[in-house]
């Protein structure tokens, strides 16, 4: 009987192991049919991310358009502090999005932040669907375009998850430190107040790169600006750089050029 009943216990074990091997190459099956997924892998090591696969994406360095473009580049790569005003077009958004990428892709910063003022010509955020990150996603799209193209959308839809990517408000900049890790952008700058400008720019730590963008005659809110107001009070800082772009930098297209050109003698 004593027999019989090893023998039985012996048999379960044996099915059980049968089971968890079937199991097994069932599961690396599946994972096989998903080769040509997006897959990413971080490197611990050298704290930047590999592809195996992603979008579609430009491989091409970044290269400056035009002399203006060439100087705003240097001054991002060598101050800390990078103000870059002009009119629309001249690529401020597009070379300041393309070096953040160019840093988090190469591992010399953790975390690309990505913020500007929630103000809107005639509408006001609270009236779009979803919560506020589903809200605000809607005005950062700009951003998520120029970083898919630079690294790729399924890398940037991983570090997103992951907080390495982080789009937010600018009012959900209160109290944060911006570290020696962080590239941070501020784009529509010229729609901050003097309290607002002081409040992101009282936020940079050590060794942290901030860029500010925007266009001092085209502000959206009443009262004093918060990026003319912060120019004069940083201009002659140490690890700071005003760089401005004018009609002639004008990337985009000729005829944006043109518009402004009569929308200037309008005003």
């Amino acid at each position: 009987m004593a027999k019989k009943s090893r023998a039985h216990c012996s048999l379960n074990k044996k099915r059980q192991s049968e089971g968890r091997q079937h199991r097994y190459q069932s599961n690396k099956q599946k994972e096989n049919r998903f080769e040509t997924a997006d897959i990413y892998m971080l490197h611990s090591n050298r704290a930047h991310l590999e592809t195996i696969y992603s979008a579609p994406r430009s491989h091409r360095p970044l290269e400056a358009k035009t002399p203006a473009q060439k100087r705003y580049i240097t001054a991002i790569r060598n101050n800390c502090l990078t103000f870059g005003i002009g009119p629309a077009g001249t690529g401020k958004s597009y070379c300041a999005a393309a070096l953040a990428a160019e840093a988090l892709e190469a591992g010399r910063i953790e975390r690309i932040i990505l913020t500007r003022p929630a103000v809107e010509a005639g509408e006001q955020l609270g009236f779009l669907p979803g919560a506020v990150d589903e809200k605000f996603s809607v005005y950062i799209d700009v951003f998520r375009d120029l970083l898919d193209e630079r690294l790729g959308s399924g890398v940037v839809e991983y570090n997103l998850r992951h907080g390495r990517i982080v789009a937010a408000p600018l009012a959900f900049m209160c109290g944060k430190t911006f570290g020696r890790d962080t590239f941070v952008i501020l784009d529509e700058a010229q729609n901050t107040s003097v309290g607002q400008m002081k409040m992101f720019l009282t936020r940079i730590g050590e060794g942290c790169k901030v860029v500010v963008n925007g266009d001092v005659c085209q502000s959206d809110i009443r009262g004093a600006n918060g990026l003319a107001d912060a120019i004069d009070r940083a201009h002659g800082l140490a690890d700071v750089r005003v760089h401005q772009f004018n009609r002639d930098d004008i990337v985009r297209s000729g005829l944006v050029r043109a518009l402004i050109d009569r929308y200037e003698v309008d005003g």
